[in-house]
């Protein structure tokens, strides 16, 4: 592994609907936030899983991490069972 990074740690953060990673890159599908730091949503929950997007890194397109996203989803999902009303609940697990 000489010269090769063994890991990558991307800030960002989960939602329900969305992955969104921090970078300082510019790009046409990035807005601007401050201090050269762009942000972009690089997947989306639909259908049933989180699914990457045209410009989504090979590493967020991979099986594994989006089935650890998921799970992820699934564990933010856990509390909002309690505190929400069914209706509105369904409308995030349907997505």
């Amino acid at each position: 592994h000489e010269g090769k990074r063994r890991i990558n740690i991307d800030p960002g953060y989960l939602t329900l609907d969305r992955l969104v990673l921090a970078t300082g890159k510019d790009a046409a599908h990035r807005i601007y936030l401050r201090k050269g730091v762009y942000a972009e949503v690089t997947l989306i929950y639909h259908s049933g899983s989180f699914q990457p997007l045209p410009w989504s890194y090979p590493d967020y397109r991979s099986e594994q991490v989006i089935s650890s996203l998921n799970q992820f989803r699934k564990n933010l999902l856990k509390p909002l069972d309690r505190n929400i009303k069914p209706n509105r609940l369904n409308n995030y697990r349907r997505a």
